[in-house]
């Protein structure tokens, strides 16, 4: 019965993706089956650990981070928890060797996010290596299944990955973000009068991730090139709209790409794929 337990915990981690991120639900789907249950697991963990912080207001959000973060490495340490989620990412931790640095540095931006309302340079860059960075590492980690040679020589596009994502994100999510949260990630920035100059600002520094991030993807494993590379395509498709897009709308309503739009990507990166052009 242990296995049905182990069964229904992954259930929970691939339920909770979908139900968040449609997007990233449909890239994990398009990775080996073999990938699919610890990416799915990855997840399901920092969308709950992001949830504290963003949505939680009527809860002491410290208390509950700080609960959720000793359960964590209980659940690692003990190799199972009864909350499902943990229980499948303690799994993965587990099976791939992740490092628990890794673990720790991505809480710390979570605690940041409890205390900090506004970010300057070294404190947006140590916000995104722990928020977006090492879940992509995390993510490596999978995709490497214990090689280490192959995780050291991919690390810094990994990164980048991940990087480029969270920015999108913020970009995307700055009406969010500032009016509801209060937060302002990039520095410098004013968005009471946010200006076409500091937008192009945020997107070359964004360009110069998706660059690097792009010729790391060529070299990944094959078993996780496709699906990474649509996760990358979904991104970029959103980055580019974004960036056609003035300032002050952006600053007015969430932009997003239409389902019908990802159904292409889908079938142009499927082309690309059978063609080995990927």
């Amino acid at each position: 019965m242990l296995h049905l337990f182990g069964m229904v915990s992954q259930e929970c981690s691939e339920v909770v993706t979908k139900r968040y991120s449609t997007s990233f639900a449909s890239a994990i789907r398009l990775l080996h089956k073999d990938l699919r249950a610890p990416i799915f697991n990855i997840y399901g963990f920092v969308r709950f650990a992001d949830e504290i912080v963003d949505t939680f207001h009527d809860y002491n959000k410290t208390e509950l981070l700080q609960q959720f973060k000793t359960e964590t490495f209980e659940a690692i340490s003990r190799r199972i928890s009864l909350n499902p989620i943990l229980n499948s990412f303690q799994k993965t931790v587990n099976e791939y060797k992740i490092d628990h640095q890794l673990i720790n540095s991505f809480f710390h931006s979570m605690e940041m996010d409890l205390s900090m309302q506004q970010y300057d340079e070294p404190g947006y860059e140590e916000y995104i290596y722990g928020s977006a960075e090492v879940v992509g590492l995390m993510c490596l980690q999978v995709f490497c299944n214990g090689c280490r040679d192959t995780y050291q020589k991919l690390e810094i596009y990994a990164r980048s990955l991940g990087a480029a994502f969270q920015k999108v994100n913020f970009l995307r999510d700055i009406k969010a973000d500032y009016n509801d949260l209060s937060r302002t990630y990039f520095p410098g920035c004013d968005f009471t009068n946010f200006s076409n100059i500091q937008k192009l600002k945020i997107e070359e520094e964004i360009e110069k991730d998706f660059q690097n991030a792009y010729s790391g993807i060529l070299q990944l494993p094959f078993k996780a090139r496709f699906g990474v590379y649509v996760a990358y395509k979904y991104y970029l498709s959103l980055f580019r709209k974004i960036r056609r897009t003035a300032p002050s709308r952006i600053m007015q309503a969430r932009i997003s790409i239409p389902n019908y739009h990802k159904a292409m990507i889908v079938v142009r990166a499927g082309v690309k794929n059978q063609l080995r052009m990927i």
